[in-house]
């Protein structure tokens, strides 16, 4: 009993000096933006909330310094596309079951969307659903894995959604109905970049700690790696090679592609066109996370079942809970770095671009008279 107390206490002190260690080092960055996060409470769900919010006002920002060029170009865009049928680029319509799953992205502002499901559970109605956390995420899935998930789904009793980190599955091949796919998508580098800060914040690591005790504590040089020096230094976790398979879920274009192996294999041509394709044929809204207003209101139009109100219930709940929450500081990246690690994303940010696109012609197609 002494030993294993003993040991316990021992490990209570490195996780306790690796947390000093990373603290540390962060006062020696900026020190006033630290001094004004230490205002608010931080948790690992308020990082993705404040970056969010973050992105919100600079959207807010760019929609109050536009003019009537804007109006002109939106006129312009129309002259374009022709007529556009919200009907006919609403894949809602073919759902034979309202059963919304959302295989949420890291990164993309998903924490947020899943707070947002959960209040418009309520005021919609409907049953919302989770996955656990696992000690090992898996978005791949073998084909009983991929049997079970469909099942699970098809067992919920409609209204219902279901959240869950995966890459997306075909239920057609289990006779099974699909249900109404969502998702949302961020600009592929910059997602990247919240990634590795995300996974070295310490409340991470201790809340990953305290749910799985044998998992192993990080290494105090990794935490302290800033993501300059790794791009720079050409480190394996910053380095993104066509084909690759990664381990840090930064193959955008994986989730939407699907659970063949092809699919598996950074920035390919093949991932790319099959990820294009499951979203025109299958997902009824993919929202942009710099594109925040436009998305809620497309998701307010295109699926009103599990959406409607989504912008009220947003700034007058969801967005009020970011203010008591804070994102851990993350050191600015350079442009520079930015522009190194573009080079290798060339058709993970074409998907992005086609994803943004389908979400502007979603949007026209409405025939709005005010911008989102």
């Amino acid at each position: 009993m002494r030993q294993y107390v003993s040991k316990r206490w021992s490990e209570f002190i490195v996780l306790l000096s690796l947390s000093t260690t990373f603290f540390l080092f962060l006062q020696t960055r900026d020190l006033s933006m630290q001094l004004s996060n230490e205002r608010i409470k931080h948790t690992a769900e308020g990082e993705e909330f404040l970056e969010t919010d973050t992105i919100l006002r600079e959207e807010e920002n760019e929609e109050k310094s536009r003019t009537i060029e804007g109006d002109v170009d939106a006129y312009n865009e129309r002259e374009f596309y022709g007529k556009l049928d919200p009907m006919e680029l609403n894949n809602t319509r073919k759902a034979k079951k309202e059963i919304l799953f959302f295989n949420r992205v890291p990164k993309v502002g998903s924490q947020t969307t899943m707070e947002l499901l959960k209040s418009l559970s309520i005021k919609n109605n409907f049953h919302y659903h989770k996955d656990r956390t696992q000690k090992t995420e898996t978005i791949k899935l073998s084909y009983n894995e991929e049997k079970w998930l469909s099942n699970l789904l098809d067992f919920f009793n409609p209204p219902s959604v279901y959240v869950k980190h995966v890459c997306f599955v075909n239920f057609t091949q289990f006779n099974l109905d699909m249900p109404i796919y969502v998702n949302m998508v961020r600009d592929p580098v910059e997602r990247v970049i919240s990634w590795y800060y995300y996974v070295r914040a310490p409340w991470y690591f201790v809340e990953r700690k305290r749910a799985f005790p044998d998992l192993p504590l990080p290494n105090p040089n990794w935490l302290k790696k800033d993501y300059d020096t790794c791009v720079r230094r050409g480190d394996k976790e910053c380095r993104y090679q066509d084909g690759d398979e990664r381990d840090d879920f930064g193959q955008l274009t994986e989730f939407f592609c699907g659970q063949d192996d092809d699919c598996t294999g950074f920035n390919t041509e093949v991932a790319m066109r099959k990820a294009k394709e499951n979203v025109e044929k299958h997902y009824a809204v993919v929202g942009v996370l710099e594109e925040l207003n436009k998305t809620l209101t497309v998701l307010e139009h295109y699926v009103p079942r599990f959406f409607k109100g989504a912008k009220d219930v947003y700034y007058n709940e969801v967005k009020i809970f970011s203010k008591i929450n804070r994102n851990i500081y993350k050191p600015t990246t350079a442009e520079a770095t930015k522009d190194i690690v573009r080079k290798n994303f060339t058709r993970e940010l074409e998907f992005f671009d086609f994803c943004k696109q389908r979400l502007h012609k979603q949007y026209l197609a409405l025939n709005l008279d005010k911008k989102p």
